[in-house]
This record gives C-alpha cells, structure tokens and sequence, in this order.
C-alpha cells in the first residue's frame, strides 16, 4: 500500500537519525571499512514475525550492496533459535544499522504475535480481531500491516475514514436521539454508533446504525445486548465488543452474533519478539 511505502521510508530516515548510525564511533574506529561479512538475525523466543521491509531498509539505506534474506517471512511462526533473516555486506553497515533494524523487527513481531494469540482464542467462532487508532506515533501503517500478520483485521485507519460515534461525541451533540437525527438515514446506513449501557442500545432500537460497538460490556451483559438486538427483528445490525478484553476472556465474548471485538492492546501493550543479530564471519 503506498501509505504503508511512504511511512515506512520516513520512519526508517528517523530511526536512522536518531541512532546517529553514521556517526558511529565504535564501529569506525575498530572496522575497516573494507571489511565484509555475514550475519544473522535469530529469534529468542517462539513468535510471529513481522518488519522485514523496515528492517531490510535500514540497511539498503546504509548500503546499498548488503545482501538482506528473509528466512522466515512476514506472517510466519518461528521457533526459539530459528533464523528470521540473513545479511551479507560490509560489516561498518550492518553494525551501524543493527540496532536499528531490530527495533523494528521486534517491536512489528511483537504486535504480530500478540494478535496470533487473540486470533487463536476466538478460532473458529467467525469473530474477527480488530486493531484500533491505538498506534504509536508515525508508526500505525506498520503497526496495522504486523496486525495482519498476525492473522488480524484493521479497523478504521483514521478519523476521515469511518463515522464512529463515541461517547464524548454524544454528550457533546446533546444524547443519542440528536446523533441519530443529525446523522439521518443516509449517514446512519454506514456509521458506528458507541454504547455503554443496555439502556442506550435500546435507544437505537428504531433507527440502528449500521454497526454498533459494545464498550466495555461484561460476557453476560454481551448476551444480553445480542437478545435485546435479535428482539429487534429485521436484518441485524453489525456487533462489535471493544474494552475489558484480554487473552483470559477473549473467547467469552465471541459469542453467536458477535461481529467483531476491537482490541487496542494489540498495538498498544504488545511486548517484543526479542531477537539478536550475530556476526557469523568476515572476509
């Protein structure tokens, strides 16, 4: 995707910058630039492995001759051990763009295989895992690619792409009955409307939007919510579940009749894929 190319480039140029790779100290008085050599980048832990592309940049913009292999590509499982990757180039790049490619490698990992384990709990249910505008600064199109490599859906990408109606847009528009009325059919056919109560899902009982989002709802108040909805006749509308969901309850909520559940920790909470680089040999 081009928004995905273009955050990545000037993502890469800041990291770039901020770890002053080309003014590295270490490397340039103990390697001669001459020298070259092979290295790999392996996994500590068992993961999903996503940031190939952000990796392999760093060093391509350091030197443009290095060698850069995905062992293990975007999406896959690796084990402890396991080679993601291999480098073949001048050793002053690879030093110097180490630090630098691995935070991208284990930060994108991390958010892939944290979305792994929320898709494994909800398999089979026909419940999709989606990501949120939970992202770090500058990085939400590589945050949301790791999400799909770990098997997720992205949400709404930004404020311009979807209508979705939170609580504070709700006081602040007056209650429920005048977001409806502002919005109007046509806006209401393609609109998430929020809701935090049972009370106010019931308020949208004559006019439902075309997705509603269950915030902060326990499991038994989820079931009730469906039941409220099913009552309602006619073709449903959309159900998403967002707020209180954590690997430990994940599947309580993917319940018959749950569309979706919104989960910010994806990106927001998600640890590392710790992985190391090893210069193997110079030449």
């Amino acid at each position: 995707m081009e928004e995905v190319e273009k955050s990545l480039i000037e993502i890469v140029k800041k990291a770039i910058a901020e770890d002053a790779v080309r003014s590295d100290v270490t490397t340039q008085l103990l390697v001669k630039r001459s020298l070259s050599g092979d290295a790999v980048i392996k996994a500590k832990g068992p993961g999903v492995v996503s940031g190939h592309e952000a990796a392999e940049l760093v060093f391509k913009t350091l030197d443009k001759t290095i060698s850069y292999v995905a062992t293990a590509s975007d999406a896959s499982r690796v084990a402890k051990g396991q080679a993601v990757a291999r480098m073949r180039g001048r050793v002053v790049a690879i030093l110097a763009g180490e630090r630098a490619a691995l935070n991208f490698l284990q930060h994108l990992s991390g958010v892939a295989t944290r979305t792994a384990a929320f898709v494994e709990m909800v398999k089979g249910s026909g419940v999709v895992n989606l990501d949120t505008l939970k992202t770090t600064p500058g990085m939400r199109p590589l945050e949301k690619k790791a999400v799909r490599n770990g098997g997720g859906e992205n949400h709404r990408w930004n404020l311009s792409q979807m209508i979705l109606v939170k609580e504070n847009h709700v006081k602040a528009a007056g209650g429920l009955a005048k977001v409806v009325e502002k919005l109007g059919p046509e806006n209401l056919a393609k609109a998430e409307i929020e809701v935090a109560s049972l009370d106010e899902l019931a308020q949208l009982r004559e006019t439902p939007p075309m997705r509603i989002m269950l915030d902060n709802f326990t499991p038994e108040m989820v079931a009730e919510a469906l039941a409220l909805v099913r009552s309602w006749g006619g073709l449903p509308p959309q159900i998403e579940v967002s707020g209180g969901v954590d690997l430990s309850n994940v599947g309580r909520f993917a319940a018959p009749g749950v569309n979706f559940i919104s989960i910010g920790s994806l990106t927001a909470q998600a640890p590392i894929l710790d992985m190391s680089l090893i210069l193997e040999g110079t030449y």
